[in-house]
């Protein structure tokens, strides 16, 4: 991996971080094409808990976030990994596992009881996710949707994120 350097979202890069959303889901099969505009849509409504950049010397190329969501209609410390995005000339070198890596600790060191995501699950599971079929996300096969528990919990029912994801 080149060297890159994992920081806290400021202000100044709320552009950028979305030209590198953008740009990162662009020809993917399962986008929506939307996740700039839900990223927007979380900061503006103060829920995202963590908000990562990765920069090289020059600029912004990659971004990951986590957002609270409910499980049978109650925040209880869980959060929601996404999206998560890297600038199609620097993918697959590592920037995005490493900030992954950094959010979960980033929710650990805050208290989260435990982090959820939607995606691929031998991508995810190298970082301890693991589908439950207590957890259920509606539309979903239940094989891509996963959980990492930091404090040993296990709940169960329906999860539902912040509205920003249902954007159309």
């Amino acid at each position: 991996m080149k060297y890159v350097l994992i920081r806290v979202e400021k202000s100044a890069d709320q552009e950028a971080i979305g030209a590198v959303i953008t740009s990162a889901f662009l020809e993917a099969e399962y986008s929506s094409g939307k996740e700039a505009a839900i990223v927007e849509i979380l900061r503006k409504a103060d829920v995202l808990t963590v908000s990562l950049v990765a920069t090289d010397e020059a600029k912004i190329i990659g971004y990951v976030a986590f957002s609270p969501v409910n499980i049978d209609g109650l925040n209880d410390g869980w959060f929601g990994l996404g999206p998560v995005a890297v600038d199609p000339d620097c993918q697959r070198e590592g920037i995005g596992s490493a900030l992954i890596e950094a959010g979960l600790a980033s929710l650990k060191e805050q208290g989260a009881r435990g982090c959820v995501v939607l995606g691929e699950p031998g991508y995810y599971g190298r970082f301890g996710f693991a589908a439950d079929a207590n957890l259920i996300l509606e539309g979903v096969p239940p094989e891509y949707f996963q959980r990492l528990s930091f404090d040993g919990s296990s709940p169960g029912g329906r999860v539902d994120y912040h509205p920003a994801f249902g954007v159309s």
